[in-house]
């Protein structure tokens, strides 16, 4: 797998006019109809990593965590450890990058909520604690990699696994467990680092080496959202090569409510008149691409989580 994910401008417009023939059969086929949940949303450079937690199932923690999102503890953070095919962790340090790494403050630990019901699978996020101390958990958290329950099950009281990366922000975690690791703190808690960039010899990693979360909000998701907002948002985490994070959140124009993404400089919208999906590229041209229509985008994105 690439460990960056292509530039919009690289993509023919006939793969765009595909989109919607190539998801909404896989997807539909493929997703489980999860029940829409708290979903926070951490900005990265290889896309977003979407979040859906358990709030009834694992109530103190996920409360424990959204507290660090809403403070914004976790904006500027970075994933501090990768351990291929095991786990990838972060919530623990944020920028600058250096040793020792610049802490994030602590609230006091959250009782352990594990359940043999929500077991450390391929895609779920638990939090990270100390070893001995089943009620230890503060700030960091992890993804599992892989299927790690007979390992993560069965010590230190079970980790509590508290939310799940969404099925289309699982490609932005894999292209993040395919990157190098460096041991940047000679054997401390940098020791397995993941880099986009392994630095020249005889220099030091920068701020942008690292895999930051630029910014961690909680989404407007569930049935009060406006269906556009909840496929607008499903986009977003399903082809982060077509549109990454839009500034500011919504914008509207003659018959179009939109979104527009300055970095790959294009534009994801609804027309009105008629509910179809719409996708602009200026660069490949003038011409206004219909994707498909927003019931079968909300079908999508319902089945996704969203």
């Amino acid at each position: 797998m690439s460990t960056r994910l292509p530039s919009l401008n690289l993509v023919s417009s006939r793969v765009l006019g595909g989109l919607r023939r190539a998801a909404l059969p896989l997807l539909l086929a493929a997703a489980p109809a999860w029940a829409v949940a708290t979903t926070v949303r951490m900005h990265t450079a290889l896309g977003p990593i979407d979040i859906e937690l358990y709030d009834v199932q694992a109530p103190k923690t996920a409360a424990n965590f959204l507290n660090y999102v809403q403070r914004g503890d976790y904006d500027n953070s970075y994933f501090h450890r990768l351990v291929v095919g095991f786990v990838l962790q972060g919530g623990g340090f944020r920028l600058p990058l250096r040793s020792p790494p610049v802490g994030i403050p602590t609230d006091p630990p959250v009782v352990n909520e594990f359940s043999a019901a929500r077991s450390n699978l391929r895609g779920t996020v638990a939090m990270a604690k100390l070893g001995g101390n089943p009620d230890s958990a503060t700030n960091q958290w992890f993804v599992n990699l892989g299927n790690n329950a007979a390992n993560l099950d069965t010590q230190n009281g079970g980790f509590t696994v508290f939310g799940r990366i969404t099925t289309p922000s699982m490609l932005v975690v894999d292209a993040i467990a395919a990157l190098r690791v460096v041991n940047a703190d000679g054997g401390g808690v940098l020791s397995a680092l993941p880099v986009l960039r392994i630095p020249p010899a005889g220099s030091f990693l920068s701020d942008s080496d690292a895999v930051v979360v630029s910014n961690a909000r909680q989404l407007a998701v569930g049935a009060a959202v406006p269906a556009y907002l909840r496929v607008f948002n499903y986009i977003e985490a399903a082809y982060p090569q077509f549109a990454t994070p839009a500034s500011p959140e919504v914008l509207s124009a003659d018959v179009y409510t939109y979104r527009f993404y300055s970095r790959t400089n294009s534009y994801l919208g609804l027309r009105n008149s008629d509910q179809q999906l719409c996708y602009l590229v200026p660069a490949l041209g003038s011409n206004i691409e219909c994707l498909g229509s927003l019931s079968d985008w909300l079908a999508m994105a319902r089945a996704a989580g969203y």
